[in-house]
């Protein structure tokens, strides 16, 4: 794809909730001249249970591939009440929503295999400028950068002439 957006996100964040569906918009609406890449920001000051959240993601992941791991986020987003209020318990039975079997998804989360994927995550964000989320760093086919700072509205309908996704990505498409 000729752009690459890399969002920062915390499963616990409500800004980060309310960004996935315009961020699975564009998908829709941009096909293939865009790639989604997810990585993991949680905020531990404000949101300790999203780091395990974000583990549970990766194990979605080892178990059924790219697919289950956007089927898990999806339904995860689509529960959560956000800021730090889903259950622990909660996570084995979205494993199970997904298609996912459960025995072997609570060993790899209990196991903390991809913690350290996490820490690494969150240096990334560190390191693209992430001050907090929801953070997406649009990468174009040149090479410029884009932010999208925060949960921005997809389109200019509801707030004309503000900063908005889509003028993002087309100003990166140019």
């Amino acid at each position: 794809a000729p752009i690459k957006i890399r969002e920062y996100s915390d499963l616990e964040c409500p800004f980060c909730k309310s960004l996935h569906p315009k961020m699975q918009r564009v998908l829709a609406e941009y096909g293939d001249k865009v790639a989604w890449v997810y990585r993991h920001f949680p905020i531990d000051e404000l949101h300790p249970k999203a780091r395990k959240e974000a583990e549970a993601s990766e194990c979605a992941n080892e178990l059924g591939g790219n697919d289950k791991f956007w089927a898990y986020i999806d339904r995860l987003f689509a529960i959560t009440p956000s800021n730090n209020r889903l259950e622990p318990t909660e996570l084995p039975k979205i494993a199970e929503y997904v298609g996912l079997d459960k025995t072997p998804f609570e060993s790899c989360l209990a196991s903390g295999k991809y913690a350290e994927k996490i820490s690494n995550d969150l240096k990334d964000a560190g390191s693209a400028g992430a001050r907090g989320t929801p953070y997406s760093l649009v990468v174009a086919e040149n090479g410029k950068k884009f932010v999208i700072p925060g949960a921005l509205p997809f389109d200019d309908s509801l707030t004309p002439g503000q900063p908005n996704v889509k003028a993002i990505i087309d100003a990166a498409l140019q």
